[in-house]
């Protein structure tokens, strides 16, 4: 261990290389055909579908307050989860919840949570097939999902896989998610996703916006060692939100999508009118080397 490395706290590594150092040397089989880095973990199935996996948490404090409306709780710890499967093209299937709660939250909150999470799993036919509880020494609490999911092999959409020259665009609209409250009701695009790389315009690459875009375009491109020009102008913004807001506030859970140029007219006019009102934005383009970046973005862990 080199010197200094032993004093190291969170604080001075942040989420980003925390991850990076970590997951470097996981061992990986044969039949993985994409580890840590994207959406989900990508597996080998059948000779026709992946299967995808999924684990993602929210902790009070965090994602929500004390004061939350319970349902909303349990919808929004679902809802993320399913929302990273939909940015891998694919459909959700079975989920495992976890509990890690201290001796004094309320029964009726832990209830509610789950009320939120079989509504949401009805919708998306979503099987919650078991999972864990844990003590938590102080006060708090902490919802995990853990998700599996279903692509067929030529609709799995990657991160990381664009190439120069492709159009960059988002669905719906952007910021003031925490303001608004719409990071606890926002509605996964496992439809539009489905819709799109079916019907013959796949995205090159593809994630879903969780913490801003200024913070996951980056993400999103430097896996193909590619950068972005945006026209700040373009970025479609709720009306309750500024550009700001929409660059770095995070928790839109809209898809970010890499488009050849060649697909653009005939899908807008498609996804139009297909989906009325969940706008498709082209923003920018992909470019050699990214000349302006974009400024702000959650990142946990950050000072």
């Amino acid at each position: 261990m080199k010197d200094g490395e032993s004093s190291r706290r969170l604080g001075d590594v942040g989420e980003i290389k925390l991850v990076e150092q970590l997951t470097r040397s996981l061992p990986l089989g044969d039949s993985v055909i994409k580890g840590a880095g994207d959406d989900c973990a990508v597996v080998e199935l059948d000779d026709q579908f992946y299967s995808l996996l999924k684990t993602d948490c929210i902790v009070e404090g965090v994602h929500f307050t004390e004061d939350t409306e319970p349902e909303l709780v349990g919808r929004k710890a679902l809802a993320r989860a399913i929302s990273d499967i939909a940015a891998m093209g694919g459909i959700p299937l079975h989920a495992l919840v976890t509990l890690v709660l201290s001796e004094d939250q309320k029964v009726s909150d832990i209830e509610g949570w789950y009320r939120g999470m079989e509504d949401l799993a009805r919708e998306f036919s979503v099987s919650i097939v078991g999972g864990e509880t844990s003590s938590l020494p102080s006060k708090g609490a902490v919802v995990s999902i853990s998700l599996t999911g279903r692509v067929k092999k030529d609709h799995c959409v990657f991160r990381g896989t664009a190439a120069k020259g492709d159009l960059l665009a988002v669905t719906g609209k952007l910021g003031g998610s925490f303001k608004s409250g719409r990071h606890l009701s926002f509605q996964p695009r496992i439809a539009e996703a489905q819709w799109i790389c079916e019907g013959g315009w796949k995205p090159t690459s593809m994630m879903d916006l969780s913490d801003g875009l200024a913070k996951d375009l980056p993400r999103l491109l430097s896996g193909a060692g590619l950068g972005y020009r945006v026209d700040r102008a373009d970025i479609p913004v709720h009306k309750d939100a500024d550009l700001k807001a929409a660059l770095a506030e995070g928790e839109d859970y809209e898809l970010l999508m890499t488009l050849p140029t060649h697909f653009v007219g005939e899908l807008g006019e498609a996804w139009e009118s297909k989906f009325p009102d969940t706008p498709l934005t082209i923003i920018g383009e992909v470019i050699e080397k990214t000349e302006e970046p974009l400024e702000g973005g959650w990142e946990h862990f950050s000072k």
